[in-house]
């Protein structure tokens, strides 16, 4: 009678709300609701030379997913011809996905996928194939469109990235491996993941394959929140981490592509790096954020604007510079030939400067001479530094006020990290103006405080943080 009983208060134990059935999701309807707007995209060369030659016998459709991720192609690009094929005839190059963006024929995809191809062939699920135009790429963002020429096509729903949430369940289709309309599922592993690239990506384990490129990303509403377009791998396979582009920053790139075939950004003339928490507390900024600037281009906004080599942007009208990389996004949605205001730390204060941007073109590159030692004695200090003077015509060249030069650098100054040649320009916030000038600063320093120093290298500066010897 006890057992029979404990077995039935056990049951029910188990059957009660902690012990609650949980059911996972089903992804059928989501299928059948979106998978009609998907697409299949191959994209096809003409020979060139000996562009018509077997690239080490590798498979066509992994090429895209080689060319993506830097992995060199197997047997370099020899090999034996393709046989007799004719010269003129177009060859696939690529496979990837794409998804449909209005009823009458634009579809996006990766500007990854259609790059260098000659021809683009878009098939849809009920296998009609087109030849599509291409409206425009960006490679910044790796979002391209193209158009075909077809009517009342089932179009994407675009969901809200800001209301999807880490751990949700997504969803995504392509054609990995050219298998089309592919379905793959999983969760949210991370939003705002910077990899290097121009836009903060949304991090999935959805699994991705050469393929799926270009392809959305779905949410349980079955609507579209991101493009599916890099994977993480150490073997070049999938190793159970993928990006993909959030699509309200496709969107607006799609957009502008649309309307003018091209995008228009804004820039001021910056080259920065980020902002490290050692130097953030040595210098009075408080936690690490802000963009470094670690150069500024002749003529252009930033200077115009008075911004300095050592400045660290910490807002852009009233926008909180997180890290670096927030920067030019933020500076390249704003239309060029507006005035915004930025929000610089400079030697321990703030100040607002205005600056009118100016419209993103191609990189520029200052060239900056190397200093060659001044004609000063030079003199060593405590932080393992023997330090020179700059003569006028060299801080002309270099664009500066003051400075020192290094000419030698052993104990806390090398396992900081600074070099012969380098430009000490402020210590602690205090800027440089001579040798004598620096050798007083230098010998206030206390030995069991870190010394934040700002140097200039060939074109660029940065901030170093001494720790004087006990």
């Amino acid at each position: 009678m006890f057992c029979a009983v404990l077995v039935s208060g056990l049951m029910g134990l188990l059957s009660g709300p902690a012990h609650a059935k949980v059911e996972l999701p089903d992804f059928t309807e989501l299928v059948e609701r979106v998978g009609p707007s998907v697409v299949n995209i191959r994209t096809m060369e003409r020979a060139r030379g000996g562009a018509t030659q077997e690239r080490g016998g590798i498979d066509p459709n992994l090429e895209e997913f080689f060319k993506r991720f830097g992995i060199p192609l197997p047997g370099g690009r020899g090999g034996a011809p393709r046989g007799n094929n004719n010269d003129d005839e177009p060859q696939q190059r690529g496979v990837g996905s794409g998804f449909i963006l209005s009823a009458d024929g634009y579809v996006m995809t990766n500007a990854h996928v259609v790059d260098g191809a000659d021809e683009v062939l878009v098939t849809l699920t009920d296998k009609r194939e087109f030849k599509a135009k291409l409206i425009g790429a960006d490679k910044r963002t790796d979002v391209a469109v193209v158009k075909i020429e077809a009517a009342g096509l089932p179009a994407v729903k675009v969901g809200d990235v800001g209301r999807l949430k880490v751990g949700a369940w997504v969803m995504a289709i392509g054609s990995p491996f050219n298998l089309a309309n592919s379905v793959t599922a999983g969760i949210v592993s991370a939003k705002g993941r910077e990899t290097g690239e121009y836009l903060p990506f949304i991090q999935t384990d959805v699994a991705i394959n050469p393929g799926n490129s270009g392809g959305p990303l779905i949410n349980m509403n079955g609507e579209v929140v991101g493009i599916n377009s890099q994977i993480y791998s150490r073997s070049g396979g999938y190793m159970g981490i993928a990006f993909a582009i959030p699509i309200d920053e496709a969107m607006r790139v799609a957009d502008q592509l649309r309307a003018s075939g091209r995008v228009i950004r804004g820039r001021i003339g910056v080259s920065i790096a980020p902002v490290t928490k050692e130097v953030a507390e040595a210098i009075g900024l408080g936690k690490p954020g802000g963009a470094l600037v670690r150069g500024v281009e002749t003529g252009q906004p930033a200077e115009k604007a008075g911004i300095e080599a050592g400045d660290i942007i910490t807002k852009v009208d009233g926008k909180t510079i997180e890290s670096s990389v927030d920067l030019p996004r933020i500076v390249g949605g704003i239309k060029p030939g507006a005035k915004t205001t930025l929000q610089v730390f400079r030697r321990g204060s703030y100040r607002d400067l205005a600056v009118t941007v100016a419209e993103f073109e191609a990189e520029q590159t200052a060239r900056v001479t190397a200093p060659e030692p001044g004609a000063a004695v030079p003199a060593k200090t405590a932080l393992g530094l023997t330090v020179s003077e700059l003569s006028d015509a060299q801080r002309r060249e270099l664009k500066i006020r003051g400075g020192v030069r290094v000419d030698a650098v052993d104990g806390a100054g090398a396992r900081a990290g600074l070099r012969e040649g380098d430009v000490l320009l402020t210590v602690d916030n205090t800027e440089i103006t001579d040798v004598k000038q620096f050798l007083g600063i230098a010998a206030k320093a206390e030995k069991s405080r870190a010394v934040s120093v700002m140097v200039r290298r060939g074109e660029w500066v940065n901030y170093l943080v001494i720790r004087p010897s006990r």
